[in-house]
């Protein structure tokens, strides 16, 4: 006799199969240790932008093979999981997905039981503590710790834990006191599915601030090479048309030829090597349009050093009077001595 499907199996598996279908970005989530009453509100606010079911393993590979996917693809994406729930988004791509579910994750102090998820360190630290029993609970679970300036200080840096090892006791809880919660709770992305390809969670975990300042930092060394090896695009055109032009305007001025660009600054030389000159002839030599022209540029200049001349005395002069405050203020008081 056939065995008969329970419907609500079956039930299950369709829903799978419609999650499935309905996006183009799969993942698998971890589940474990996210209690019922915060799951229900991570649901809720994801809700808009992700499906998300749980379901035994057996039924998630029927679904998934009736999808038409690799049953291996699944294996590998809930290895690591240890309640799998399945997710499916037709709004966002796996790093939009890893971003969103990196949201609901927190941490909680180790209970009895749980593994490290990586190397437990306890710096050296003023812990702010007053003192107390605390002192004596933090040394028995191997963090030193002591009394000093009137609170507790742990003396210096120790591990405690390396990845893989268990937490025993009180310690989870004595380290949550100084801070340490290092079990993090939340839907945990495994892994996705999207376009025929998987990508893990350690590729979708992106610095997204240090991934803009490199692309600049590439963008603008790019464009530096472009420009020094004369690259024509249309980027560096305009780059390139002002160095040419400043250098052809530098070239046309050492060459002195005259166009509509370089004569104002051939005349400005000019008129500047001719005063230079007028400076070293006679007074009785120039004609009354250059020596007022002349005058004019002497009188500039006595202005510009009489400007430097006031800004050097002013504190000599306050200087001075200063000391003869002092001066007075001494004589004042041998007055009153005799």
């Amino acid at each position: 006799m056939i065995p008969k499907v329970v419907s609500w199996k079956k039930d299950t598996v369709s829903d799978l199969h419609s999650l499935l279908t309905s996006g183009e970005t799969l993942a698998v989530i971890d589940i474990h240790g996210v209690p019922a009453s915060a799951m229900f509100g991570m649901r809720a606010e994801l809700r808009s932008t992700m499906k998300i079911q749980v379901a035994k393993k057996r039924l998630m590979k029927i679904a998934w093979e009736r999808a038409g996917y690799d049953f291996a693809d699944l294996e590998n994406l809930y290895a690591s999981a240890v309640q799998p729930a399945l997710v499916s988004s037709s709004d966002l791509n796996s790093f939009e997905m890893f971003t969103e579910l990196k949201k609901t994750e927190a941490g909680r102090a180790a209970k009895p039981g749980d593994i490290a998820p990586h190397q437990i360190v306890v710096e050296k630290q003023d812990t702010g503590m007053p003192p107390g029993p605390i002192v004596g609970d933090l040394n028995s679970v191997g963090i030193p710790a002591k009394i000093m300036g009137g609170s507790v200080q742990i003396q210096k840096r120790t591990v405690i834990l390396e990845e893989g090892e268990v937490f025993e006791g009180e310690l989870g809880m004595m380290l949550s006191k100084i801070g340490i919660n290092p079990m993090v709770t939340g839907l945990r992305l495994c892994g996705t599915l999207e376009g025929g390809t998987l990508f893990e969670p350690s590729t979708l975990d992106i610095d997204y601030e240090q991934f803009e300042q490199d692309l600049i930092g590439m963008a603008a060394g790019a464009f530096n090479l472009a420009c020094n090896i004369t690259w024509f695009t249309t980027q560096t055109m305009p780059t390139l048309l002002a160095k040419a032009s400043g250098e052809a305007l530098a070239v046309a001025l050492e060459a002195a030829i005259a166009t509509a660009d370089t004569l104002p600054h051939l005349v400005a030389r000019a008129h500047a090597s001719a005063l230079g000159v007028a400076g070293k002839l006679s007074p009785d030599a120039l004609d009354d349009e250059l020596a007022a022209m002349m005058g004019a540029a002497a009188s500039a200049a006595a202005s510009a050093a009489a400007v430097d001349t006031s800004a050097s005395e002013a504190p000599a002069e306050a200087e001075e009077e200063e000391e003869e405050e002092e001066e007075a203020g001494f004589d004042g008081l041998g007055s009153l001595f005799g």
